[in-house]
């Protein structure tokens, strides 16, 4: 015989079910722990707290890590909620494919015109569209945020002259200027070399600091037409760290937006890691399981790096055609 339960009874069983302790993920990929900028352990909660009055919310990642693509959906869900205006604004879409990603955000076209026409990450469906689909649900606009990779791989071949020959309506698909001065984040990059001679390494250079120069132009330029809005960038931890890469960018083009930064750190350095990063601390720190080996002996590196270095020759004068 079936017995029916009392209808009041209903909402106990669903506070039951809601309060159930979450599995403990420790040990996994999905596992990160967040920290304040001396160390002190926090919740998710309080991490949005201790960003919440930032103008710009910078998230560092590396990429295809599932710890850090968890916290940025629950970083993106989280800062949604609190009432403020927010941007999600994205290293992984150039200015050339804003278009493609509008229409997608209204409903014009499906995911599989946006991945081709859009030219998505090839971990996009994996890492990234949980963050687009959340935009999308909740109608929040997405800033196609960087430069066109061809175009600045150009630069990197040709030298940042180069950039003065394009079309205008090629050139603006870059920043309007570019910071080539011997900079910290410029001295962190050329540190980061291993092979070339000083010219190739500021061409280099020139490309690198291509990137963040356009994501900083970028944000400060949609802020300034759409003040009182926040926006939550996400961009490889290259960019982030120390806030010499994309903070010092935007800072420079304007010092009174408030820039609040997340940074993932290795709880456990892999070989070849540096020291910690110069510059700012961290607002909150990120402490995540390193990811497998890439590499586990110099003829893999090699073969890799190999096919790399053939893939960047390119013709560039295409680009220079009306």
């Amino acid at each position: 015989m079936t017995r029916l339960l009392p209808l009041f009874t209903l909402p106990l069983l669903l506070a039951a079910c809601a309060t159930t302790a979450p599995v403990n993920d420790a040990g996994t990929l999905y596992h990160y722990q967040l920290k304040a900028t001396q160390g002190e352990v926090l919740t998710l909660e309080q991490a949005l707290a201790r960003v919440a009055d930032a103008d710009i919310v910078l998230v560092g990642e590396l990429h295809t890590h599932p710890a850090v693509h968890l916290l940025q959906a629950r970083m993106l869900a989280g800062l949604a909620a609190d009432g403020r205006p927010l941007v999600l604004s994205m290293e992984q879409f150039s200015r050339a494919d804003q278009p493609v990603l509008d229409a997608y955000l209204a409903g014009r076209i499906g995911e599989a015109a946006l991945i081709r026409d859009g030219n998505a990450w090839p971990n996009y469906q994996s890492d990234y569209r949980p963050l687009v689909e959340f935009a999308k649900a909740h109608h929040l606009p997405v800033i196609a945020a960087n430069a066109p990779k061809p175009l600045v791989s150009c630069v990197g071949q040709e030298g940042p002259a180069w950039l003065e020959k394009l079309p205008a309506s090629r050139r603006s698909q870059l920043a309007r200027t570019l910071t080539l001065g011997d900079d910290p984040y410029r001295q962190k990059f050329m540190a980061s070399l291993h092979h070339g001679d000083a010219d190739s390494n500021t061409r280099r250079f020139a490309a690198q600091t291509s990137w963040d120069d356009t994501m900083a132009e970028s944000m400060v330029d949609y802020l300034r037409s759409h003040p009182g809005q926040r926006i939550m960038h996400i961009a490889g931890n290259f960019h982030v760290e120390g806030g010499l890469g994309l903070a010092s960018r935007i800072a420079s083009r304007n010092p009174d937006l408030k820039v609040a930064l997340v940074v993932p750190e290795l709880t456990a350095p892999q070989a070849g890691d540096g020291q910690p990063a110069a510059g700012r601390v961290a607002d909150v720190r990120v402490g995540i399981a390193p990811l497998p080996e890439r590499w586990l002996n110099a003829d893999e590196m090699k073969q890799d790096m190999g096919a790399l270095h053939q893939s960047r020759s390119r013709d560039c004068s295409q680009w220079l055609q009306p």
